[in-house]
Formats: C-alpha cells, sequence, structure tokens
C-alpha cells in the first residue's frame, strides 16, 4: 500500500377509473376495467408468440402492451381470422397470434450492482488507507479521504455528473480535480499525474477525468479521493458511505 504524506494546512479556495375502455377503432366498448398492469401474455413474457385476450383489453392496449411494431393494425392483420370483420369486437378467451406482428426490442437496461444509480468508483482499484485513520502524518490529525490502490496512469473517473470547479495544481495534493454535484456535494481527486478536464467544464459519471499519479506530498502513487460539503480542505465526509449512498458497490 502506498505510503501516505502530509495533506497541506487549511486554506481557503476560490472557488379512480372510468366505466369503459376505448377500443381500437375509437369507440367505447361495454366491458369491465382490468388492473392497473394492464394487458398480460399467456407467458408472462413480452417475448411469448400467442397472446390470450382477458376482459377489458383492446387491441390498441394489446399492442401496447406486448411492443408490437406497428400497432393495433399490425396485430390485427395479423388475426383477422379470430378477431373476424370488426377489430372492435375481441372477446375474453380469444387467442391472439403475435408470430405476424414484430415486437420491438426492449429498451429498458439492467443495471449493474456496482453503478445501479450511473454513479461509479472513481477509479479501477482497491482501497488502501481509510477515511479517518489517524497519524501525525495528516495536518488535521486525520485522514479526510479514501486512498485507492493504483499504479501511476490508471484512468481517473468522474463518480457522478457534475461541474468541475477547480483542476490544476494544489499544494500536498499536486495535480488534483473538485467536481461540484447536483446534491451540494465535492468530489475531489488528489496526486494526478495528468489531468483531462478544465474548471467550468461539465462532466457525467464514468468520464475520464485524468491519470493517477504521485504529485504533491506523497512517497508512492495512488489516488486520493474524497467528497467535501464545500470545495474547501477540512469540510470532508465519509466518501465510501457517500459512494454506497448512491448504488456504488465498494
Amino acid at each position: 500500500m502506498p505510503a501516505q504524506g502530509k495533506h497541506r494546512s487549511s486554506k481557503t479556495r476560490r472557488i379512480t377509473r372510468a366505466a369503459a375502455v376505448v377500443s381500437a377503432g375509437g369507440a367505447a366498448l361495454a366491458l369491465p376495467l382490468i388492473g392497473a398492469t394492464g394487458a398480460h401474455a399467456a407467458t408472462g413474457d413480452t417475448t411469448a408468440q400467442t397472446y390470450t385476450v382477458k376482459s377489458g383489453d383492446t387491441l390498441s392496449k394489446i399492442a401496447d402492451a406486448q411492443k408490437v411494431d406497428g400497432g393495433w393494425k399490425k396485430l390485427y392483420d395479423a388475426n383477422k381470422n379470430v378477431v373476424g370483420s370488426d377489430a372492435d369486437r375481441i372477446k375474453p378467451g380469444m387467442k391472439l397470434t403475435l408470430d405476424g406482428a414484430e415486437q420491438k426490442a426492449s429498451t429498458t437496461a439492467t443495471a449493474s450492482s456496482s453503478d445501479s444509480s450511473g454513479w461509479v468508483k472513481p477509479v479501477d482499484g482497491s482501497t488502501g488507507t481509510a477515511y479517518h485513520a489517524s497519524g501525525s502524518m495528516w495536518s488535521s490529525g486525520y485522514h479526510t479521504g479514501t486512498d485507492f490502490v493504483v499504479p501511476t496512469g490508471t484512468a481517473i473517473k468522474a463518480v457522478g455528473p457534475g461541474t468541475v470547479v477547480s483542476a490544476g495544481w494544489d499544494g500536498a495534493y499536486g495535480n488534483e480535480v473538485v467536481i461540484k454535484h447536483a446534491d451540494g456535494r465535492y468530489s475531489q481527486y488528489a496526486h494526478m499525474s495528468s489531468l483531462g478536464v478544465s474548471a467550468g467544464q461539465t462532466v457525467t459519471a464514468g468520464q475520464q477525468i485524468g491519470l493517477s499519479g504521485s504529485t504533491g506530498n506523497v512517497t508512492g502513487p495512488h489516488l486520493h479521493f474524497e467528497i467535501r460539503t464545500s470545495p474547501d480542505y477540512g469540510s470532508d465526509v465519509d466518501p465510501v458511505a457517500y459512494l454506497r449512498g448512491h448504488g456504488v458497490s465498494i
């Protein structure tokens, strides 16, 4: 684990439901309404190739629920032999085929366990010195952030969306970047070997903002990461707890 250097002393920065259902053609059908879950596939899966009509269904509703490309008209065309000449007169128990009606691909993505909210770890590496570790090597008497053990040149990423408030040299922190987030918190990334963003720039979660290094008051490469209530030194909060609160697995 990289040795830690002293951090500089505090200073100021600049810095109810309806009684009718509308049918596919726009007419109201005298059918009881179904529950809030809407149409149900025979298999409970939107990729099913058949669908059993339920009380209260319309072709329009089914087409929407099953993501039929071309809507209710395409669904009707594929099932005229079952429905008959009147698209409004579908009956519970009818089995409609979805084979002749293309289904749209679902656009819902499954979020990963590490960044279910869109937030990410600042760097791909294990944690080193923990937050609030005590010691005389820190001017505050304790470690104001969490270190990530990574070699020089490892990509550093913004943990969440925000605006860069500073990017440059900052004494004992060496090359650092500070980003303000929508919740009013600030994330800080220190000892970087190179910077990839500048003050005033808007960044997204996971966007690379620079490379890790060993600049400033340190004896080895690592990323010193902080979360603060202000852009200034001494306003730190637990960075690991903060990231976990945003769905990041650490």
